[in-house]
């Protein structure tokens, strides 16, 4: 099979996520995966250590070096983007107590550890292109392993509406470690229903 077929095909199947033929696993190296993502982590230690924000310096000591469950390849999954059909809008409350207008891009559908699983991703109102997805959650870790109001994944549009749904990248907000950011909370239906033990946990000093 040439590559360009071997794209086709590969792109058929991802569109069919649930089909038991498919896999929804991106193709990766396990070692050089894990190796990658625990590097990420190290230089985003280093950036908040020489920097007095978002982490400020009376907080160092208490938030540095941020704590993570381990890597987990099983919760980097494949999600197929079906778009909004209308340009719906949400007003999704914050931690300053205002609230901030969203649009709903679409719902990403994939499957993780065996179970089928729906989350919206979302743009500002106000941004000029939907060039970057936010996707807010919570999940039964919340409150207690991890930060109580949710945390976020970031992704980058791609013209296929397959996206790379890696939970080892999934970030407590800036506002956990500095009131003065502004952070959205994750809507009712981005809100799952399972515990996700990967990606940024709290540390047991950070527990109330």
């Amino acid at each position: 099979m040439n590559s360009r077929a071997s794209v086709v095909g590969t792109l058929g199947c991802l569109l069919i996520l649930g089909s038991a033929a498919c896999s929804n696993k991106p193709p990766d190296n396990p070692k050089d995966y894990a190796a990658r993502i625990t590097a990420s982590r190290v230089e985003k230690d280093r950036a908040f250590q020489n920097a007095n924000d978002p982490v400020p310096p009376n907080r160092k000591a208490e938030f540095l070096p941020l704590a993570y469950f381990p890597v987990d390849a099983d919760y980097n999954v494949l999600a197929a983007l079906t778009p909004a059909t209308e340009q719906t809008r949400l007003m999704m409350p914050t931690s300053s107590g205002k609230e901030r207008e969203m649009r709903r891009v679409g719902a990403l559908t994939f499957t993780l550890k065996g179970q089928p699983m729906t989350l919206t991703a979302f743009v500002e109102a106000a941004a000029p292109d939907m060039n970057r997805l936010f996707v807010p959650f919570s999940d039964l870790t919340s409150g207690t392993e991890t930060y109580a109001a949710g945390r976020f994944l970031d992704l980058d549009r791609t013209a296929t509406q397959i996206y790379e749904l890696d939970f080892n990248k999934a970030y407590i907000p800036y506002c956990y470690y500095n009131a003065s950011y502004e952070c959205p909370y994750p809507p009712l239906e981005n809100r799952l229903k399972v515990p996700i033990r990967a990606g940024e946990r709290m540390k047991e000093s950070g527990k109330s």
